[in-house]
């Protein structure tokens, strides 16, 4: 038995070998198309299956909601853990994106209450997606050399900004309904083929912002690519993730130009439903160890992330 737990919630994406290799249980997030309630997550059931589902629907026109996950749910979760005498690792999505991280706040208060011998540490990993999931495995590899749940913990917040992630979308619209851009915007995006350029911030709450936009998809792919290269920390030796909204064409590529680059070992997966609601089919994101993420961005990477390319892809 490890010495202690770790759980996530559905958000972060790890690919279910992965997850059961490593230990680490799962929290679901619901998601509700035409007045149907979902879990993101069944241990029973293949996330494939569930996420093409899922981007299926939205792309015949369906608008998909999602709830967050209340304190009752975590404290259900946990509770078998801290009656094995283990204490908890749990990681949320960001406090920015949804309010689960003060759920999970909520929970463990209460837990410790319930349990005054074991800790419960409910950590905002700051991020979506596998930028959540990576953390969430690095926690995994101290945990097994031995480290205490106290350790991993203070490890993560310390660490917790240089996990970088990356993002486009192929379909404005989803941005536009979701109010990150405007009506205007969108269209003239569209027509025009101009695709966003996203990133998770350096805010203590950390959200997705916009941080640029080229003209095409193959040039956002390139230029997710070249920001890679240029904050990746060791990036021939780490393990980097590329989530996909039901565009696998699209995550093999930009995995080729960064195999190009050295890069050895990478993690292909269906982007998470949570978010996924919110940037649509063909979403593609990019998650990675590097310059910690509240270190001023350099002119260079400003330069190349913002300007538009001179041809369609």
């Amino acid at each position: 038995m490890k010495n202690f737990a770790i759980y996530v919630d559905s958000g972060a994406n790890i690919p279910n070998d992965i997850r059961i290799a490593r230990d680490i249980r799962v929290i679901p997030f619901h998601y509700t198309v035409d007045g149907v309630e979902y879990p993101c997550f069944a241990e029973d059931t293949p996330y494939e299956e569930t996420a093409k589902k899922f981007y299926n629907s939205m792309r015949a026109g369906a608008e998909a909601k999602t709830s967050l996950i209340t304190a009752d749910i975590f404290e259900a979760a946990l509770q078998p853990a801290l009656e094995e005498g283990r204490d908890v690792l749990l990681f949320t999505i960001s406090s920015g994106i949804s309010g689960t991280f003060a759920q999970a706040q909520t929970a463990a208060k209460n837990l410790m209450l319930q349990f005054p011998e074991r800790k419960v540490y409910a950590l905002d990993s700051a991020n979506a997606s596998f930028g959540e999931g990576l953390i969430a495995l690095k926690a995994a590899d101290l945990r097994d050399l031995g480290e205490s749940a106290e350790t991993c913990a203070e490890w993560v917040k310390e660490n917790t900004y240089k996990l970088n992630s990356y993002f486009t979308v192929e379909d404005l619209k989803y941005l536009r309904r979701t109010g990150r851009i405007s009506r205007t915007v969108a269209i003239a995006g569209t027509l025009l083929n101009i695709k966003p350029l996203l990133r998770a911030d350096e805010s203590d709450n950390a959200k997705i912002v916009s941080c640029g936009k080229v003209r095409g998809r193959k040039k956002a792919l390139e230029a997710i690519a070249e920001i890679f290269f240029k904050r990746a920390i060791r990036p021939e030796s780490q393990t980097v993730a590329i989530s996909h909204g039901d565009c696998i064409e699209d995550a093999e590529r930009l995995a080729e130009l960064l195999r190009a680059g050295g890069v050895k070992n990478i993690i292909i997966e269906y982007h998470d439903i949570c978010t996924g609601s919110h940037v649509g089919p063909g979403m593609l994101g990019l998650f990675f160890w590097g310059q910690d993420r509240r270190t001023p961005a350099t002119e260079t990477e400003r330069v190349s992330a913002a300007s538009p390319a001179p041809n369609k892809a």
